[in-house]
C-alpha cells in the first residue's frame, strides 16, 4: 500500500505488483504525469514480465495537486510546471504500446482496445486542471472550507 497516502510515484509499481499477484487479470493503473515520471523506468519491468497492464496518465505538465493547493492557500504557485517527454514515444522505446487521446470521448475506445489486445499499454490523456480552481471558487463557503 501507499505509505501514509503519499501516492505520488506509486501507480506504476503498484500496477506491476497487481499483475504479479493476479496474472490472470488485466490491470489498469492511473497516475499523474509527475507521479509516473518518478518510476517511468519500470515500464521496462512491466514489458519484461509480460504484464497485462494499462497505464493511464493524466497529463497536465505540472504538479497539479500541489499547484491547486498553493493557489487555494496563497493565490499563486511557483515551480509546479514542467515539460513532459513524448510519453507515446517513450512507451514504445521500452517495448510497450503508447497512444495519446485528444478528447475524453476517445478514452473509452482506447482503453477497450488496450484491454482487448493485452500487453503493456500507456494511454496519455491531456487534462486541464484549471477547472479545479473554478470549482473550488464555486464551492468555497457553500459546502466546504479549503
Amino acid at each position: 500500500m501507499s505509505n501514509g497516502l503519499a501516492a505520488m510515484g506509486f501507480g506504476l509499481p503498484a500496477g506491476i505488483a497487481a499483475c504479479l499477484m493476479r496474472p490472470e487479470k488485466k490491470v489498469v493503473t492511473i497516475a499523474g504525469d509527475a507521479g509516473i515520471l518518478m518510476n517511468i523506468q519500470d515500464l521496462e519491468t512491466a514489458v519484461r514480465l509480460d504484464c497485462d497492464l494499462v497505464i493511464i496518465i493524466f497529463d497536465d505538465a505540472s504538479y497539479g495537486l500541489i499547484e491547486w493547493e498553493s493557489n487555494t492557500k496563497f493565490g499563486e504557485s511557483f515551480g509546479t510546471s514542467f515539460k513532459n517527454p513524448d510519453f507515446v514515444g517513450l512507451a514504445n522505446s521500452f517495448g510497450a504500446k503508447g497512444i495519446r487521446v485528444s478528447s475524453a470521448n476517445e478514452l473509452g475506445d482506447a482503453l477497450q482496445s488496450a484491454l482487448k489486445e493485452g500487453g503493456v499499454w500507456l494511454i496519455d490523456v491531456p487534462v486541464d486542471y484549471s477547472e479545479n480552481m473554478k470549482l473550488t471558487t464555486i464551492l468555497e463557503g457553500k459546502y466546504c472550507t479549503v
